[in-house]
């Protein structure tokens, strides 16, 4: 899977939990203040992306825009 596939797919589940129009997830998006994204959507987000990836995220304060998320489930994914 490439970084763009995964960046399409965190949008659009970004865009499915939040509701917020896909298009206006960008890379540089910070989650919180461009997405006003509260914690119980990050949660959401979080749990739709572990399932999805078939991955963990223990720590999401290091993420804090879209293209951490991609960045993280990238790494994921190169170890396992």
């Amino acid at each position: 899977m490439t970084n763009d596939e995964i960046f399409e797919k965190v949008k659009a589940i970004i865009a499915q939990q939040t509701g917020n129009n896909e298009k206006k997830n960008f890379l540089n998006s910070n989650i919180k203040n461009d997405l006003n994204m509260d914690s119980l959507d990050i949660f959401e987000v979080i749990n739709e992306l572990e399932d999805q990836f078939k991955i963990r995220i223990e720590d999401e304060t290091e993420i804090n825009t879209i293209k951490d998320l991609v960045n993280f489930i990238c790494h994921q994914l190169m170890i396992n």
